[in-house]
């Protein structure tokens, strides 16, 4: 049995497969939890896993960085280790991965109807890929083509300084500094609490007045949530045009990612943000802040630019690692 698992800020999926003899996959048994309710890892796979399970392999993606096969969550006070959990689950072949290394893994699975592509004008092509994802935080990681197949690798390039590119991004640099005066970064913005910056920052900088259908910070309600539907719904002028620089930037930075990898064998985009505000992205404005790179244009063009609305892709990365 395979113990494969996608573990976020937000939620904790664990899956047990059963290798086929033909080599096909049946899934046995899935359950998803809320992170921030339990003290730690343990107290989740102790609630799930079945007394007794023989398993012949264990990986995990996990959202933070994976040293020696060790890993303090970034958004989540969970510490994990594989020596550790070698011992525990009673297995020598278990895998850490960084999250977005399993999801970018999980994407080289996927069938054609869990994507949908961006660019028009995108010419199937080898080479590297890259994989961005918005959700909790921001996530990025590499697909390296050595001619014959793709490899995994793990970044923290979510991480990296936000560079505005526009005067209304000059400014909305200047008010993150205000909130994170020693570094601000991508994931400030392309993330789920981003929504809640853009649209403070828009208020605080007089776009428009207030709505007064976006709770307060505290109140106990999802903030960014409502943010990003009405922006969606076109239902309030400042959370609309959160929505629309979020992906404005979002489009920008994927654009930066695929110039840093040569991807020219595509972009996939996972995460929870994109499906839930697809009709923004796909509107233009994420396209066009993609190719925004003056000479590079004609080469970013070309590439390949798909979104996933498959949430199990991290999952299905760490199921067909081994």
């Amino acid at each position: 049995m395979i113990l494969a698992g996608d573990i976020g800020g937000t939620k904790t999926v664990l899956a047990l497969i059963d290798r086929l003899p033909d080599g096909s996959t049946a899934w046995i048994k899935e359950e998803a939890y809320p992170s921030q309710d339990y003290p730690t890892f343990d107290a989740i796979l102790e609630q799930f896993l079945p007394r007794g399970i023989n398993l012949i392999s264990a990986c995990f993606g996990i959202a933070g960085p994976v040293v020696n096969q060790h890993c303090q969550m970034t958004n989540l006070s969970w510490s994990l280790d594989g020596t550790t959990l070698k011992t525990q689950l009673g297995v020598e072949k278990v895998k850490l991965l960084n999250d977005l290394e399993a999801m970018a893994i999980g994407m080289l699975h996927l069938p054609e109807y869990d994507l949908v592509e961006l660019n028009p004008n995108a010419i199937a092509q080898s080479g590297n890929i890259a994989v961005i994802a918005a959700g909790t935080g921001l996530g990025e990681a590499l697909l390296y083509w050595d001619g014959e197949k793709h490899h995994p690798m793990a970044t923290e390039g979510g991480h990296c300084d936000f560079a505005p590119q526009t005067v209304q991004q000059d400014r909305l640099l200047t008010y993150l500094r205000t909130c994170y005066p020693e570094h601000v970064s991508y994931e400030r913005i392309l993330s789920g609490i981003g929504f809640s910056h853009l649209y403070d920052f828009l208020c605080a900088d007089g776009f428009a007045p207030a709505c007064p259908d976006v709770p307060d910070i505290g109140s106990g309600i999802d903030r960014n949530a409502v943010i990003s539907q009405l922006g969606v719904a076109g239902k309030d002028p400042v959370c609309a045009e959160a929505v629309r620089l979020f992906v404005e930037i979002y489009g920008a930075e994927t654009g930066n990612l695929a110039l840093k990898a040569f991807a020219l064998g595509g972009i996939y985009i996972g995460g929870g943000i994109a499906p839930k505000i697809l009709p923004i992205i796909k509107d233009g404005g994420f396209l066009q802040s993609f190719n925004a790179k003056g000479r590079y244009l004609p080469l970013l063009d070309q590439v390949s630019v798909k979104i996933s609305l498959n949430e199990r892709t991290p999952l299905m990365g760490a199921v067909n690692y081994y």
